[in-house]
């Protein structure tokens, strides 16, 4: 076991693991840790405890010590220069005829380092750049291309729903979504209705998939025969969270019924044999 303490340096950003050494840490408590990039200030998420050493992918840096108002103030101080850094960036962009789109600046805790975030569509040499802003800020000078998720997590906003986008209020990392999870789902596949600020498809499309696939389990495809208390039909429509399947009785009409009171033509018997599979004796 490996004791770790977990610090996070933005509202919505990941969480890292760290060695707490003597500190006694608690909840939220602001720290100044070691990071392969130089000190930062973040925040404790995970107050420390013990986890398996296969959790732990590389040596663990140190926690220097508590966060001081002083050291507050100092960040803060930066994060007001900020936005006339990337004003002063955009300038020198535009004189260099660079084809990119410059996101925000961020400061690191001591000043010592500038980043640059940016989007573009290919690679961009920007090597004339960096030198040219260094001979500016007289610090390092960093430019990081992004994705245009990574954008929207950035500039953040309000989605659809009417809410702060999830990528920018809570969601620490972009999970894989797929257009077959919005089939499953029975949404619409229309690109306007299924994808996010960022263009790509909605990050919420991911939360229930799981509970869908399992209720549709349970269910008869639209176009499939079935036998109700009333007759065969054939599926009409189904809706997964209700359980209801919507069947065709031809001259009866459209039924609605319940999930349970249906069931496929061909499966009259309680035990079907799978036929890919020999019987065991």
């Amino acid at each position: 076991m490996t004791r770790i303490v977990g610090v996070r340096f933005k509202r919505a950003g990941r969480i890292y693991y760290f060695d707490p050494g003597q500190h006694q840490l608690e909840l939220d408590e602001l720290v100044i840790v070691e990071t392969s990039k130089g000190t930062e200030l973040g925040k404790v998420v995970i107050p420390p405890a013990d986890v398996v050493d296969s959790e732990i992918t590389e040596p663990l840096k140190p926690v220097l010590r508590k966060a001081t108002p002083e050291d507050v103030e100092r960040l803060q101080s930066f994060r007001a220069r900020e936005a006339d850094a990337l004003a002063k960036c955009k300038e020198r962009v535009k004189h260099f005829d660079l084809p990119m789109k410059l996101i925000n600046a961020e400061y690191n805790f001591d000043g010592s380092r500038l980043v640059f975030a940016f989007t573009a569509e290919g690679r961009v040499d920007f090597r004339q750049l960096v030198r040219d802003l260094a001979g500016i800020f007289r610090t390092r000078i960093e430019l990081r291309q992004v994705g245009v998720r990574d954008e929207a997590k950035q500039l953040s906003g309000y989605g659809r729903c009417g809410r702060p986008l999830c990528c920018g209020a809570f969601l620490d990392d972009f999970s894989s979504v797929s257009i077959k999870m919005a089939k499953e789902q029975d949404l619409p596949l229309n690109p306007m209705k299924i994808s996010g600020l960022c263009g790509r498809l909605l990050c919420c499309l991911g939360y229930e998939n799981k509970a869908y696939c399992e209720l549709r389990q349970n269910l008869p495809k639209v176009g499939e025969e079935v036998m109700t208390p009333q007759g065969r039909g054939r599926v009409a429509a189904i809706n997964i969270l209700k359980q209801v399947v919507t069947v065709d009785m031809g001259d009866k009409g459209l039924q609605e019924l319940s999930a349970r009171d249906v069931s496929r033509a061909g499966c009259k018997e309680e035990h079907v044999v799978d036929k890919r599979k020999p019987a065991k004796r």
